[in-house]
C-alpha cells in the first residue's frame, strides 16, 4: 500500500514520546509498504534529519513552523472553540502541501498522529484514514485538574479541558481511531460513545532496551526518566523528592536519585542542589542509564496512556514502582514487572522493599521483561497497525 503519515512533530531523533512511536512503526512497515511523511520542523536545524528519515519514507516533506508562529496561532484563536493545542499546529503551508500530495499521489491510506493534526484530513472521506490520538487527552486534563494550582492556571486549564472534550468527537470523521491503553479506550467510549476506536499500545525497541545481564546486587540507585520540560514529569519528580524520597532515605540512607532526561526546567535542575540527587540532562545511551538503576520510579500524578519509561525499564528487567497513571493500560497485576502504589507512604514502602532485597528485584524485574517481549515489542505492535490499515481499506471498498 501507499500510505501517508501526517505527524505533528518530526519523528527524529526518536528519543521520546510521539517521535518514538512514529519512527518505530514506520521503520517496521517500510519493507511492506511505500511510506510518505508530511510533518513540521519547529527549528531550522531539524531539516538536517530529512536525509535520515528518507531511509524509511519514500518522500519526506517538512513544513517550517517556528514556535513564535504557533504562539501567534494560539493568541489569535483565543476566542475560538478549538483547543489551543489544535490551534498551535495550524498551518496554511502544510494545508497547501497536503493538497499537493493528495493530487499527485493516489494514497491507499493515511495515518494522522494526534488530535492536534486531526483537522487536516477530517473531511477527506474518500481516503481511508486512521487517527492515532495516541491517548485520551481529555482524561489527561481531567486528572491534571485535580491537582492544586494557581487561580490563573486553573481558569486556563479548565477552559482547555472543556475545549478538548468538545473537540474529541472529531474521531467520528475518521474511519478508525486509536489509543494506546485499554483504560483510555474505555474512557473514550464512555465520554463520547464512539465505536470506531481500537487499541494500539506503545512499544519498546527490543534491540535497544533488552536485558543486559543486569546486576541485581546493587540496591542504592533510583531512576526517573523522561522529557524534563513535560508537565507530568516535572510534577512527578518534584512530588517524589518532597513527599516520597525522604521516607526512603530514612530507611536507606545511602540511596541516590537520578533524574535523566532532556531539557530540565529550572525547578528540576534546582533539585541537584541535594548531593543525593543527580539531574543529567540529555542522555544519549538511555539503556545504559536504566541498567545502572536498582529501581525505576514513575510517580506520575496526572497524564494518560502508558508510560514509555515504565515499558523500557520492564523490558530491561529493571523493577519499577509506579503510580496508577498508565498502569491499567499495561494489563498486568501489580508486581508483574511494575508495582503500583497510589499514596506516598505505600510508594516509599514498595521502593524500600525492593532496595533491601536483591531477590525481590530480580523476581519483579524478570517477570516484567517476559511480559514486554511478548506483548509490547514494536514488531508486534507494527503488525497490529498493518492489520488496521488493511481493515479500513477493505471497509472502504464495500
Amino acid at each position: 500500500m501507499k500510505i501517508l503519515f501526517l505527524a505533528n512533530r518530526i519523528p527524529y531523533p526518536p528519543y521520546r514520546g510521539d517521535k518514538l512511536k512514529i519512527y518505530n512503526l514506520a521503520k517496521r512497515l517500510k519493507d511492506k509498504h511505500e511510506l510518505y511523511l508530511l510533518t513540521f520542523a519547529q527549528k531550522e536545524e531539524e531539516f538536517q534529519y530529512k536525509e535520515e528519515l528518507e531511509k524509511i519514507f519514500k518522500e519526506v516533506h517538512l513544513i517550517y513552523l517556528p514556535k513564535w508562529r504557533s504562539a501567534l496561532n494560539c493568541l489569535s484563536g483565543l476566542w475560538s472553540s478549538k483547543p489551543l493545542q489544535v490551534l498551535y499546529f495550524q498551518s496554511g503551508a502544510l494545508r497547501n502541501k497536503l493538497s499537493e500530495l493528495l493530487s499527485q499521489h493516489k494514497f491507499d491510506a493515511a495515518h494522522v498522529q494526534h488530535l492536534r493534526m486531526s483537522p487536516y484530513l477530517a473531511n477527506e472521506k474518500s481516503l481511508p484514514r486512521i487517527l492515532d490520538l495516541p491517548d485520551a487527552f481529555s482524561l489527561y486534563w481531567e486528572r491534571r485538574s485535580k491537582l492544586p494550582r494557581g487561580f490563573a492556571r486553573k481558569i486556563f486549564e479548565t477552559i482547555e479541558q472543556g475545549r478538548v472534550l468538545k473537540y474529541e468527537p472529531v474521531m467520528d470523521e475518521y474511519d478508525m481511531s486509536l489509543v494506546c491503553s485499554q483504560e483510555d479506550l474505555d474512557y473514550m467510549k464512555k465520554a463520547h460513545g464512539v465505536s470506531n476506536i481500537k487499541l494500539l499500545p506503545n512499544g519498546v525497541d527490543m534491540n535497544t532496551f533488552k536485558s543486559m545481564s543486569h546486576d541485581y546486587a546493587h540496591g542504592n540507585t533510583l531512576l526517573f526518566t523522561g522529557n524534563m520540560d513535560y508537565a507530568p514529569n516535572v510534577d512527578a519528580v518534584t512530588y517524589f523528592v518532597k513527599d516520597i524520597l525522604p521516607k526512603i532515605k530514612a530507611a536507606c540512607p545511602d540511596v541516590h536519585f537520578i533524574i535523566a532526561g532532556q531539557k530540565p526546567v529550572k525547578v528540576v535542575a534546582a533539585l541537584a542542589a541535594d548531593a543525593d540527587i543527580t539531574v543529567t540532562g540529555f542522555v544519549e545511551d538511555l539503556a545504559a542509564t536504566y541498567n545502572s538503576a536498582s529501581v525505576v520510579v514513575a510517580p506520575l500524578r496526572f497524564g494518560a496512556g502508558t508510560q514509555n519509561k515504565v515499558l523500557e525499564a520492564m523490558a530491561m528487567g529493571i523493577p519499577v514502582v509506579c503510580s496508577n497513571i498508565g498502569f491499567a493500560g499495561l494489563g498486568i497485576a501489580s508486581g508483574e514487572g511494575a508495582i503500583m502504589q497510589t499514596n506516598p507512604d505505600d510508594f516509599a514502602k514498595s521502593v524500600i522493599a525492593l532496595l533491601k532485597s536483591a531477590e525481590l528485584r530480580q523476581q519483579v524485574g524478570m517477570m516484567g521483561a517476559g511480559i514486554i517481549k511478548k506483548r509490547f515489542d514494536w514488531d508486534v505492535i507494527s503488525g497490529m497497525l498493518d492489520g488496521y490499515f488493511k481493515d479500513i481499506v477493505i471497509a472502504k471498498t464495500k
